[in-house]
């Protein structure tokens, strides 16, 4: 779906797949090597194009759930996010876990039903499943004509007016569309040369009129309706139809709310700051290492909230000390995994910096004498957990570095025993077992190491905020009995539980450990 719409917004020319065929070329935003040979994403990437006066920035997020941390801190990023659905399946278990994740956020949601051209759910099914499972209205703002072999288009609702496709002659490229009136049935019925189709074309068309409540763009930004859309990604079909509905109905950059100010006489900057704010400011939510794997770089990935950002400006860092300022030398504008040098970027865009090791996932950037801090970006309640080590000595500094990096990008976490500087075993920690996977696949490919993993039999972990001293009060007095007390890289006390009901029960009964299941961002560097 990414590739169609870059497709559609004249970024590239044709689009791939991430599972290659002969005549396909490769995704612009799956350039992993693990990514091409499993066809999944496994890490957000940054894509953007201009399109109808609008700069549209793309964060694109992997579908799996196992990923679904990155997809979180992507989404912070965001103003709106698109949810992509499977005709043929409607909602799936990874798909449900995704639509947690950006309830959290509370973003305009746009749903985007795909496949068409297999056979299909019941549109009527689908819109069913979304607000029964996900309490959320939707409203078709297309509706399809068909399904499978006979799916010949789509209604565009909002202007009364039939969309009807014919494959594109070169696999990739853009599809020929008819657009007829609906109320030239005449013609519409000739155009779609199916009876059964087009009868149910005009009764569907009826009973959603009168039965749907009316598309209210105030409930959508407030992400209590989603506008519904339907088509194929793989044929083109209603891809920029949709594309023009969202660059229509979409938001544009908002601005953001701020922890704290150490001065502050402006009444909007004691908990907001505006798009239109003079100072720069920006926060990290991705940082990547080896996008080039020739020249071993680190990048940061900075949203813009607000200001300008102009080549060699100086900036503070909400984690450093007062009056201590890092240099932006060269920014970049991001593709996948291609990059431009840019002279200026504005509010909404997201820029690659190089990251010499200081910034990290939630840190703020910005100008200006007040001393400002974005909200962090938190990391999820691991599910997974497994000793790492490495069977070769003489590859001991390139697996640690590997790891160090891997760590600081948040492709998993890390745990130690208690006061371990980092001479112990290594515990990783992950959300889902592909995350494992990646790590090690990441650890050979680009650091040319090997590693073992030894799993453990614990399946949750909690954040003790009440510190070590309850920690170690309620271990004193026996309460923490088969749970295992380790630290996080910020020696931060961390619990695992090996079920639910154990860690429920804790929680419970010992209130002052303030047990939380995610790790708040560091507040000091």
């Amino acid at each position: 779906m990414t590739e169609k719409l870059l497709l559609y917004g004249g970024a590239i020319q044709q689009a791939g797949a991430v599972r290659q065929k002969a005549e396909q070329r490769g995704t612009a935003s799956d350039f992993m090597e693990m990514e091409r040979e499993r066809g999944i994403s496994i890490s957000s990437t940054v894509m953007n194009f201009d399109y109808n006066d609008l700069r549209i920035n793309i964060l694109d997020t992997p579908g799996h759930q196992d990923f679904s941390e990155d997809t979180y801190r992507a989404l912070a990023a965001s103003d709106n996010a698109v949810m992509l659905l499977d005709a043929a399946k409607g909602l799936e278990p990874q798909t449900r876990k995704l639509f947690e994740v950006t309830r959290l956020r509370m973003l305009p949601l746009f749903t985007f039903v795909n496949k068409m051209d297999r056979p299909a759910l019941s549109p009527f099914e689908i819109m069913d499943q979304i607000e029964q499972e996900f309490n959320l209205e939707t409203h078709p703002v297309v509706w399809p004509i068909g399904d499978g072999d006979r799916f010949k288009g789509v209604l565009d609702r909002l202007e009364n007016v039939v969309h009807l496709y014919s494959k594109a002659e070169k696999r990739g490229s853009k599809s020929d569309v008819v657009q007829v009136p609906l109320e030239d049935k005449e013609t519409l019925k000739d155009l779609i040369d199916d009876d059964e189709l087009y009868d149910k074309l005009i009764e569907d068309a009826e009973i959603l009129d009168e039965l749907l409540n009316p598309l209210d763009m105030e409930r959508v930004l407030s992400a209590d309706q989603s506008p519904l859309f339907f088509g194929s990604a793989m044929t083109n079909f209603g891809v920029q139809l949709f594309l023009d509905k969202f660059s229509n109905m979409g938001t544009k950059p908002v601005g953001r709310e701020i922890q704290e100010t150490a001065t502050g006489d402006e009444e909007e900057e004691a908990n907001m700051i505006d798009p239109n704010h003079e100072e720069f400011s920006g926060f990290i939510f991705k940082t990547q290492a080896n996008l080039d794997p020739k020249h071993r770089d680190r990048l940061a990935y900075v949203r813009i909230v607000s200001g300008q950002y102009n080549k060699g400006m100086k900036v503070s860092h909400s984690r450093s000390k007062p009056g201590k300022k890092f240099q932006l030398s060269q920014a970049q504008a991001l593709f996948g995994s291609s990059r431009d040098s840019i002279e200026t970027a504005y509010p909404g865009d997201v820029i690659g910096i190089n990251n010499p090791g200081n910034f990290a996932i939630g840190d703020t950037l910005y100008t200006g004498n007040n001393r400002i801090s974005f909200p962090g970006i938190p990391s999820f309640s691991p599910e997974k957990f497994a000793y790492i080590r490495n069977p070769n000595p003489s590859t001991f500094k390139a697996f640690r570095k590997g790891i160090d990096q891997l760590l600081d990008e948040g492709a998993v976490q890390a745990l130690r025993q208690r006061n371990d500087d980092g001479g112990g075993p290594l515990l990783l920690a992950a959300v889902g077992q592909l995350q494992f996977e990646v790590v090690q696949a990441r650890l050979q490919n680009e650091y040319g190491v090997d590693s073992q993993l030894e799993p453990i039999g614990y399946t949750m972990a909690r954040w003790a905020d009440g510190g070590w001293e309850a920690v170690d009060k309620a271990d004193a007095d026996g309460k923490l009995f088969g749970i295992m007390i380790v630290q996080d890289r910020w020696k931060r006390p961390v619990l695992l539980f090996r079920n639910d009901w154990k860690a429920e029960n804790v929680a419970q009964e010992e209130e002052y450990l303030k047990l939380v299941p995610w790790a708040s961002p560091p507040s000091e560097e």
